[in-house]
């Protein structure tokens, strides 16, 4: 983790590698899914409901992944859970991140239920990022992520109802 400028507190504009591997461990059902061939694909094939909530939903979606790989912490290092907190945060980080993948387990293999894609596919990646944040004490991405889940869900919802 590299340290470059403090923007304020004990929050720095900085580098965490890590970062960028918990960005695509969250990509791999989109890096896999050439290889499947769902039958159905309602997530991929969407039509769009609202050009505003696209542009929210991208812009809050890149502010996520930016913020939890050039914001770093002050005093975390590169790999940290030595506090209750710290631990307690990064294992519900990964257990979404489980979920997720059990959703799309779900997804790939034909059960595409409206509850499922909303639930395991909308809904747990931006907590994913909301938990990395709490996990780093990085509270711009807490804060981003929390809008990037209130968009995103609002944002597919109306997208897969007019579908």
């Amino acid at each position: 983790m590299t340290k470059w400028l403090n923007l304020y507190g004990k929050q720095y504009l900085g580098f965490w590698a890590l970062g960028l591997v918990l960005f695509v461990l969250q990509e791999i059902p989109y890096i896999i899914m050439p290889l499947f061939h769902p039958e159905k694909n309602p997530i991929m094939n969407m039509q769009e409901s609202s050009l505003v909530l696209e542009v929210c939903e991208k812009i809050l979606g890149v502010m996520c992944i930016v913020l939890m790989t050039f914001v770093v912490h002050g005093d975390a290092g590169f790999f940290s859970i030595k506090s209750g907190k710290e631990k307690l945060f990064f294992c519900v980080a990964m257990g979404i991140l489980l979920m997720n993948f059990g959703g799309w387990y779900l997804y790939f293999t034909g059960h595409q239920s409206l509850a499922v894609m909303m639930i395991f596919i909308v809904a747990l990646p931006p907590l994913y990022y909301v938990f990395i944040g709490l996990w780093r004490e990085n509270i711009p991405l807490v804060a981003a992520g929390i809008a990037f889940l209130v968009v995103h869900f609002v944002h597919v919802l109306g997208n897969l109802k007019m579908g």
